[in-house]
Formats: structure tokens, sequence, C-alpha cells
């Protein structure tokens, strides 16, 4: 699978997905790290890649958007600490395969994920 991660995304989640052979792209390693939240998205829809990130307000921007969906990995978590976020998105990526090649919003919390299909209308 192919990734995008966010700035609040720790290195060494990319460097634990690199090591399951994910082709994972951090923002940092581009230095893009000021890019807007809107470019962000676009950056993922041209390379199609998933998004990982902690910005709950990304979650609203992709759900609203009516470009192709992609896919968004959103932690809501209290303990950010990174073999947490790790076991998180182990069970999520283990879990949901399928779901995530087809554009969906993953949010992920503590102890369960809630899935919602893109685009989400307004009926």
């Amino acid at each position: 699978m192919k990734f995008l991660a966010d700035m609040g995304i720790s290195m060494r989640i990319v460097e634990w997905l690199r090591s399951k052979n994910h082709d994972v792209i951090h923002l940092r390693e581009q230095n893009l790290h000021t890019l807007e939240d809107h470019e962000i998205f676009n950056k993922a829809i041209l390379e199609n890649r998933i998004i990982l990130t902690f910005d709950l307000d990304f979650g609203e921007i992709v759900a609203l958007s009516k470009r192709r969906p992609i896919s968004v990995i959103l932690f809501r978590l209290r303990n950010t600490t990174t073999p947490f976020v790790l076991k998180r998105l182990d069970t999520v990526i283990s879990e949901s395969k399928a779901l995530l090649e087809q554009g969906h919003i993953f949010i992920v919390e503590e102890s369960r994920y809630r899935i919602r299909k893109l685009p989400i209308s307004s009926t």
C-alpha cells in the first residue's frame, strides 16, 4: 500500500511501514512541512496514497471534498506513544486492507476504529 504521512506522524511509524514493504512518504522528507491540508489531499490523490494524520480538520476536508475519494487514517488517541499508534495502525491495516483502497475515513481510537465511506453525502 502507498501512504502519505502528515507532520504529526512519527518517522518511526514510517520506518515500520517501510519494513512491511509499504511505499511511504513523510511530508518532512520532501520538505513539505508547510503544505496546507487541501494541498496534502491533492498530493495524495495524484500519488494514490492513503493519508495518515492526527489532524482532526483533515477528515472533514476530505469528507466534504467532491474529488475522487482517497482513504484517510485519522488517529484520535489519548495514548500517542509510537508503540501504541503502531499497534492500532497494524490492526486497521490487517483487518481492513480492501477498504483502505476504496476511499474511506478510518477514525482510530483507543480500543476501536470506525469506518466512514467516502464521499459522505448530505442526504
